[in-house]
C-alpha cells in the first residue's frame, strides 16, 4: 500500500477515528487504526466494538492495501511532523514507513484481517439536521445524561420524532432536561430511539457550527450518523425510557422570570463554599421581586440576592449546587421562566420569550430544619 496527502487531513482523520479506538483492550487491534486505501481516498477507522467511527481523505493512491497501526503511536508520530505533504507505504510484510519533508519513521502495524468488522446498519428510515442544530440539542441535554449502569436505558438520550419536530430528552433520576427542533427532512412520521451518551458525545465534537446536513441512519439494532466524510456507528439502547411527559409537572402554583446570568452568578457564588467534602444545598427563597440565596458548610455561610420579576410568597427551595448550574449554563436563552409549586416538587425552567424549544426539570433537595 502507498499513498500521498496532505499532513493536517491525515492528522484530523486520525484524531477522529482515534476516538473510538479502545485505550485498552484484550484485543490488540481494537487499540489501533484501520488504514485502507483505494480510489484517490484513504479511510481511517476506529472501533470499540461498541462505537465505530469511519472518516476519509482524499489521497494520491500509488498501491491500494490495508493495514491497523497503534492508534496512540499512528497519532503522535503525525502529530509531530512538518506541515507539509506526507508518504504513507506499508510492505506486504506490515513494515510501515511514514515520511514527510526530512522526517521519516519506520514502525510495525499488524493484518487488517485482524481488526473486527464494523457492523452494517440495516436500512429502516433516516433524518436529516444541520450540523449545528445537532451540536446545540446534544451540548444542552448531555448533562442530564444518567452515568448509573444499573439502569442502561438512561446511560443514553431519547430522540423521539412526532409531526416533523425532533426531541431530545436526556434524565439521570433528579434532573430532566429536553430540547426540541423542527426537522429539515425525515422519513419517520411518528417514532423514538435511544442513543449511547459516550456515542453523543462524539457526534458533538465531530460536527462544525455550519447548517450542513447531518444525516441519522436508523436500523433494527444500530444508529449511524453520517458527517460529511465522516461516519459514525453506534448501538442502540434498549428498554423502557422514562415516560417523560408524565414526569413534567402540568401546571405550577408560581411563575416567575430571571435574568440567566445574574441567577447563574449569584449560585456560582454560594457555591464557593460548598465541595465534594462538604456537600450542603443552596436555599433560594424565592421572595416578591427576589431571590435570596444561601448555603451553610464548615467553611462558613454564603448569601446573595437575585432579582427577578413576580412573587413566589417567599417560598424556600433547596437545590443541588450542581445541578441547577449544569441547567442554567446549558440553557439558550438570555431570560428564563421558573415554574414552582413547592418546596419538595420539582422546578421547571423554560424560555421566558420566544420558541418553546427547551425545558429543564430539578428536583428539589428537603431542607433540614435550621438550613
Amino acid at each position: 500500500m502507498k499513498f500521498s496527502c496532505e499532513k493536517y487531513l491525515l492528522q484530523n482523520a486520525i484524531n477522529t477515528a482515534s476516538h473510538a479506538a479502545a485505550a485498552k483492550s484484550t484485543i490488540p487491534s481494537l487499540e489501533g487504526l484501520l488504514v485502507e486505501a483505494k480510489d484517490d481516498f484513504v479511510t481511517i477507522s476506529g472501533y470499540d466494538l461498541k462505537t465505530g467511527i469511519r472518516t476519509r481523505i482524499p489521497a494520491d493512491v500509488s498501491d491500494i492495501g490495508s493495514v491497523v497501526l497503534n492508534a496512540r503511536l499512528f497519532g503522535d508520530i503525525v502529530r509531530r511532523m512538518p506541515d507539509d505533504f506526507m508518504t504513507f507505504s506499508s510492505s506486504d510484510q506490515l513494515n510501515v514507513t511514514l515520511s514527510c519533508a526530512m522526517s521519516v519513521f519506520e514502525i510495525m502495524g499488524s493484518s487488517a484481517e485482524d481488526y473486527p468488522e464494523m457492523p452494517v446498519v440495516d436500512y429502516q428510515s433516516s433524518i436529516t439536521v444541520p450540523q449545528n442544530v445537532m451540536r446545540s440539542m446534544i451540548s444542552e441535554t448531555k448533562f442530564a445524561i444518567s452515568d448509573n449502569e444499573s439502569r442502561p436505558i438512561h446511560t443514553g438520550s431519547l430522540f423521539e420524532i412526532e409531526g416533523g419536530v425532533l426531541t431530545v430528552v436526556s434524565v439521570d433520576g433528579y434532573r430532566l432536561a429536553l430540547r426540541r427542533e423542527p426537522l429539515e427532512s425525515s422519513e419517520i412520521t411518528k417514532g423514538s430511539f435511544v442513543v449511547p451518551g459516550s456515542a453523543l458525545a462524539e457526534v458533538e465534537k465531530i460536527a462544525d457550527d455550519t447548517e450542513k446536513p447531518l444525516k441519522i441512519t436508523l436500523g433494527s439494532r444500530h444508529i449511524l450518523f453520517t458527517i460529511d466524510d465522516t461516519e459514525l456507528i453506534s448501538r442502540r439502547l434498549e428498554g423502557e425510557f422514562l415516560n417523560y411527559r408524565q414526569a413534567i409537572p402540568q401546571s405550577a402554583s408560581f411563575t416567575v422570570e430571571v435574568d440567566r446570568i445574574d441567577f447563574m452568578n449569584s449560585i456560582e457564588r454560594v457555591s464557593l463554599i460548598i465541595n465534594d467534602r462538604l456537600k450542603s444545598p443552596v436555599k433560594c427563597v424565592f421572595g416578591d421581586g427576589k431571590i435570596k440565596m444561601q448555603s451553610v458548610t464548615a467553611l462558613g455561610r454564603a448569601f446573595d440576592e437575585c432579582e427577578m420579576k413576580g412573587s413566589a410568597n417567599d417560598l424556600e427551595i433547596g437545590f443541588n449546587n450542581r445541578y441547577l448550574l449544569d441547567a442554567l449554563k446549558a440553557a439558550p436563552a438570555d431570560i428564563l421562566r421558573i415554574l414552582l409549586s413547592s418546596g419538595v416538587s420539582p422546578c421547571v425552567i423554560i424560555p421566558a420569550e420566544g420558541a418553546q424549544n427547551f425545558l429543564y426539570m430539578i428536583l428539589p433537595v428537603r431542607l433540614k430544619a435550621g438550613e
